[in-house]
């Protein structure tokens, strides 16, 4: 059994980059939004600093990205809130049961996350456009639900796989 683990253990590396790209990700939607903001505010005082028409939308679709990815960060380092209150009046395999209930719930909903914010990106984005940039389609305001819910996925499996394993061989979290 501990040859199993010992085998899909090798793919840790593969979470690991993904958790780097999302993380790039997320930072570089952070300087983005910093800077259109920076922008903005001093185009409004200071004449020869534009202040584009479409900042305020571009920053709120960057907030949206940021927001639903870090939360599928959080999911990989084990930040999220979570009742741990009584974990230490139950017997570990209990608690560990539990974990992967969670697990398995976060899962599916990283499922319907999926499906449903892509039916949402594909057909009501798809109807209409940024306010200020009519040349865009608000299919990528949708977009972040769909994309948070497959890195939600990536690191809810890994996460589970370690409950499991840890459950398995009797290991401590």
């Amino acid at each position: 059994m501990s040859g199993f683990f010992a085998s899909v253990d090798r793919l840790r590396p593969v979470y690991d980059h993904v958790y780097q790209f999302v993380m790039f990700l997320c930072k570089l939607l952070l300087v983005a939004d910093i800077l259109i903001t920076c922008m903005s505010v001093v185009g409004r005082y200071v004449s020869f600093i534009p202040d584009p028409a479409w900042s305020e939308e571009v920053v709120l679709t960057c907030m949206s990205y940021m927001a639903v990815l870090s939360a599928a960060l959080a999911i990989r380092r084990g930040a999220h809130i979570r009742m741990t209150a009584l974990d230490k009046y139950m017997p570990k395999k209990v608690v560990k049961g539990l974990d992967i209930l969670s697990d398995l719930c976060v899962l599916i909903l990283a499922v319907i996350m999926i499906v449903v914010g892509w039916q949402y990106a594909v057909q009501i984005g798809s109807r209409g456009t940024y306010v200020s940039m009519p040349f865009l389609s608000r299919f990528w305001m949708y977009f972040p639900v769909p994309l948070a819910g497959i890195a939600m996925v990536i690191f809810e499996l890994e996460a589970l796989y370690n409950h499991v394993k840890d459950l398995a061989l009797g290991e401590e979290a």
